[in-house]
This record gives structure tokens, C-alpha cells and sequence, in this order.
């Protein structure tokens, strides 16, 4: 099951925006929310109202299928934020000059999805393993190498110094 909600021009720019969307990406919707709620960004507000809006799609959507969802089992699986359209407006400078003013706006796009409920992993025997075997007959060869002189310098003596 998963579900998406999408908000296109809001005014603020999209640079802001990942700050908070980078944050949230992967996380689990209550955490997500836990998240967005206590941030002091002013991004955080619109982007909290677009995971309200994926949370309740993906209800409607069970609902409609006649299934059953938890949403706490609902994770962020894709989060971005895209450049929307720039307002281009102009102010007044100094000897009669306009000087260009940037609104940006963005597109955000959230959408969640179902954890699959994993099997717990079974537990292996390291004799069983055809790696394990081989370790399980030779542990004396490991001990023996790890006693023995790395390099053959290290064994021989040291030089005699040449005098002149």
C-alpha cells in the first residue's frame, strides 16, 4: 500500500525546504511528525500539512480496498522538493533603477508506504556451513599463524656495522 500527496507553489524556496525534507526521509510517519512538529524551521509547517495529507490518502485508499492499516506501520519512502515557478518582481535602487526581486516557490512530494513485516532470520550453525567445517577441523593452524614471524627480516640478525 502506499499513497501520495503532492503541493505545488509554496512560497518559500526549494533550497530551504530539503533542509527539512532531508530529515525525514526514510523515518517512520509518527517519528516523521515528531520531527516536523518540534523544528523551528517555518518549512516544516507546509511539509507537515503535505505528510498529514499522504497519511490520510493512504487511509482512504485502505479504506476503499476494504483492507486494514496501522499507520503507524507507515514509513516515508520518498520525499523530494522540486523548483516551482519564480514570481520576478522589481523594487526601486538609487538614480531611478529597478533592481530585480526573486520569489521562489517549490513543489513538494511525499509518499508512504507499508513496512513489510520481516521474518525473524533463522539461526545458523557455523559447523554446518562448509566454511565453518573447514575452521571447526584446522583451529590449531590459525593459532600456529598468528605465532609465527611475519617476515623473514624480522627474524634475521641485525648487520654488523663496517668501520673504516
Amino acid at each position: 500500500m502506499e499513497a501520495r500527496a503532492i503541493q505545488t507553489a509554496v512560497r518559500q524556496s526549494a533550497r530551504k525546504m530539503r533542509l527539512v525534507i532531508d530529515q525525514i526521509r526514510g523515518r517512520a510517519v509518527p517519528e516523521a511528525d515528531a520531527i516536523l512538529r518540534f523544528s523551528k524551521k517555518t518549512a516544516a509547517i507546509q511539509i507537515r500539512k503535505v505528510l498529514k495529507s499522504a497519511v490520510a490518502n493512504a487511509e482512504r485508499s485502505a479504506e476503499r480496498q476494504n483492507e486494514r492499516l496501522d499507520v503507524d506501520t507507515l514509513r516515508v519512502r520518498y520525499a523530494v522538493v522540486n523548483e516551482g515557478p519564480t514570481l520576478k518582481r522589481f523594487t526601486m535602487a538609487a538614480m531611478g533603477r529597478g533592481t530585480p526581486i526573486k520569489k521562489r516557490t517549490s513543489h513538494v512530494e511525499i509518499r508512504v508506504g507499508a513496512d513489510a513485516v520481516k521474518p525473524a532470520p533463522k539461526a545458523v550453525n557455523p559447523a554446518a556451513t562448509p566454511r565453518g567445517k573447514a575452521e571447526a577441523k584446522a583451529p590449531k593452524a590459525k593459532a600456529e599463524a598468528k605465532t609465527a614471524p611475519k617476515s623473514k627480516k624480522s627474524a634475521a640478525k641485525p648487520r654488523a656495522k663496517k668501520e673504516k
